[in-house]
C-alpha cells in the first residue's frame, strides 16, 4: 500500500530531517527526489552538502528540474520517494529576472496534483510554511508566497498524512499516527 505525506514547516524547523528519519524507516528502496536548482552560491552549495551528508549513500538521487510528477512516475512500486522540497521546486518556474512561467506551473502543478492520488510508490514531500510573516513587500516574493500557499493547501489535501514540524518536533496534522 503506497501513502502520501506533506511535511511542512519554517525555515530550519526540523522537516527535512523528520522527513528523513521517516525514509529510515522504510522497509524497500528510497530515492532522494531534489528539487533546488543549484546555483553559483556558496552558502547554498553548503546547504546542498549538508543535506548530501546526511543521506545514506544506498539511497538513490533523482534531480527533478520542472517536471516533478514524471520524475515521481518513474518510482519503483514499493519503494519511497522523499521530495525536499515544493518551495525550491516552485523556484524553479521564476526565471532571473523574477518573471513567473504560469502556463507552465499550472501543467506541472497539475500534473503532480492528479499523481498524488495515486502514486505508484509512497511518497514524502517537503514544503516551506511561509504564512506566518509579515505580507512580503516585493511583488516576486508576494506571488510566490502567495503560489506555495496555495500549492500546500491543495497538497495537503490530497495527502493521507500532513505534518507540521515545528522545533524538531512533528505534529501530525492529518491522517493516522
Amino acid at each position: 500500500m503506497t501513502t502520501t505525506h506533506l511535511i511542512s514547516g519554517g525555515a530550519r524547523s526540523g522537516k527535512s530531517r523528520y522527513a528523513e528519519s521517516l525514509a529510515l524507516q522504510h522497509a524497500g528502496a528510497v530515492c532522494y527526489v531534489a528539487t533546488a536548482e543549484r546555483r553559483p552560491d556558496a552558502a547554498f552549495a553548503e546547504r546542498i552538502a549538508h543535506h548530501q551528508a546526511r543521506r545514506p549513500a544506498h539511497w538513490a538521487l533523482a534531480e527533478a528540474g520542472r517536471e516533478l510528477a514524471s520524475v515521481l512516475q518513474q518510482a519503483a512500486p514499493g519503494s519511497l520517494q522523499l521530495v525536499d522540497c515544493l518551495g525550491m521546486w516552485l523556484m524553479r518556474f521564476f526565471d532571473a529576472d523574477g518573471r513567473f512561467d504560469a502556463y507552465a506551473w499550472q501543467q506541472q502543478r497539475s500534473a503532480l496534483l492528479a499523481l498524488l492520488t495515486a502514486p505508484a510508490a509512497s511518497i514524502v514531500l517537503v514544503s516551506n510554511e511561509v504564512g506566518w510573516g509579515v505580507v512580503p513587500l516585493g511583488a516576486e516574493t508576494r506571488h510566490f508566497v502567495d503560489e506555495l500557499g496555495r500549492l500546500n493547501q491543495d497538497v495537503a489535501a490530497v495527502c493521507q498524512r500532513v505534518s507540521l514540524v515545528a522545533c524538531g518536533q512533528p505534529l501530525l496534522l492529518k491522517g493516522q499516527p
